[in-house]
């Protein structure tokens, strides 16, 4: 099939992805060139087509992005849809030992910012006691600040993801607060990587 073009501008997370994905299971193009508006989207993009067996590059042009994916000739057909799980741990816990930690905020608890941003801190340092359990964290919102480089967190969520737990850090959040360029771990993530997650997941705790 000849290239397929998407516009993708203008969309809401997870728009994007969602169309790609009707696109590659309905016509499954060798190749396809997605134009979205926002580096977040270009992000979520690229994973998703990569996942689904194309080579992407991108191309930034005038505030916008070009995502370019084409399939390798000799590619039997896509990988299996990330609809399966989303942003795969590379040791993920089997079924019935997934638990999700959902962070909403980059202090935990109200009252005080400075006692909250502490407790944190230590709830980010004492989630490795959850053991092989612990599958994924999830940042939106503010939590997305945990992830960049000013973060005192920073190095509590390197490590989480070296031991190989799956870091999903909103797309859409990073963009609000002018922070994409600043992420320092994690995979930039679609509302529905996070609805897939939490469907995925056996346990969640919310913070």
């Amino acid at each position: 099939m000849a290239e397929v073009s998407l516009d993708c501008r203008q969309m809401p997370c997870p728009q994007p992805v969602l169309k790609c994905r009707s696109c590659v299971t309905d016509q499954a193009p060798a190749s396809l060139l997605v134009l979205v508006d926002n580096s977040a989207a270009k992000d979520n993009v690229g994973r998703f087509l990569t996942s689904q067996g194309y080579a992407v590059t991108a191309q930034e042009d005038n505030g916008q992005w070009l995502v370019l994916a084409e399939r390798d000739s000799g590619s039997a057909g896509p990988a299996p849809s990330p609809a399966q799980d989303p942003a795969p741990a590379p040791a993920a816990p089997a079924p019935g030992q997934r638990t999700l930690v959902f962070i909403s905020s980059d202090t935990m608890g109200r009252g005080d910012d400075d006692l909250g941003a502490k407790l944190m801190l230590n709830f980010l340092a004492t989630l490795p006691e959850l053991g092989p359990h612990l599958w994924r964290v999830i940042l939106v919102n503010g939590a997305v600040r945990l992830a960049v480089a000013a973060s005192p967190c920073l190095e509590k969520i390197k490590s989480l993801a070296d031991s190989g737990v799956s870091i999903l850090v909103c797309g859409t959040c990073l963009e609000h607060f002018g922070l994409i360029e600043q992420k320092m771990v994690g995979e930039t993530t679609n509302m529905l990587d996070v609805v897939t997650s939490l469907h995925l997941a056996d346990k969640v705790i919310k913070v």
